[in-house]
């Protein structure tokens, strides 16, 4: 079923939009989930929790990309639990590989929380909006999606010395880009 039909099927409050959204995208999501947290029980738990999540915000929400908003939800839920479980083993675990490399860029440290992290959120987009399009699809199926870089590769049909390549020269522009405006720490 397209996207488009399976709104509708949301818009209409039947159920069967949560069936038919699962069997679309539903590897999808747990494939996001599973990168982040690793445990197959926590990303079904998010896959579930995004279809949940999908079923109270549409309507009103009209999403324009039906697999993008998932997919988004499902990232959110899943480095939601992360963080939760993290604080639980009071600050023990590491975070996904691809994350852990985004955050020697970043910053790990709670810069002053929503505020800031709104801000660079802009920075972040207005930044990508001036890279090139394979290099901002390599960029956020490394650290939006969490794919490695194996994976980025044999999708796009490009070697894996080229991707690790692009991303670390992005980070590096990244970097360049945050101190230039004052920004980084």
């Amino acid at each position: 079923m397209e996207d488009g039909g399976i709104i509708e099927l949301y818009f209409a409050r039947k159920e069967e939009a949560i069936t038919v959204t699962r069997e679309k995208y539903g590897g999808y999501l747990h494939a996001i989930a599973m990168r982040i947290l690793e445990q197959p029980q926590e990303a079904e738990e998010c896959e579930n929790d995004t279809y949940l999540q999908a079923w109270q915000s549409i309507p009103p929400t009209r999403p324009l990309h039906l697999g993008a908003y998932l997919s988004r939800i499902t990232r959110n839920l899943s480095l939601k639990r992360l963080k939760a479980n993290r604080a639980v083993k009071r600050g023990g675990g590491s975070l996904p590989v691809p994350l852990a490399e985004l955050e020697e860029v970043l910053g790990g440290g709670t810069v002053e929380a929503e505020l800031e992290a709104k801000e660079l959120a802009k920075l972040l987009d207005a930044f990508l909006d001036t890279q090139t399009p394979k290099t901002r699809v390599i960029f956020l199926r490394r650290y939006f999606l969490c794919q490695s870089v194996d994976e980025i590769a044999r999708e796009l049909g490009c070697s894996t010395s080229n991707v690790k390549t692009c991303l670390s020269r992005v980070r590096m522009r990244l970097k360049d880009e945050l101190i230039r405006k004052g920004v980084y720490v």
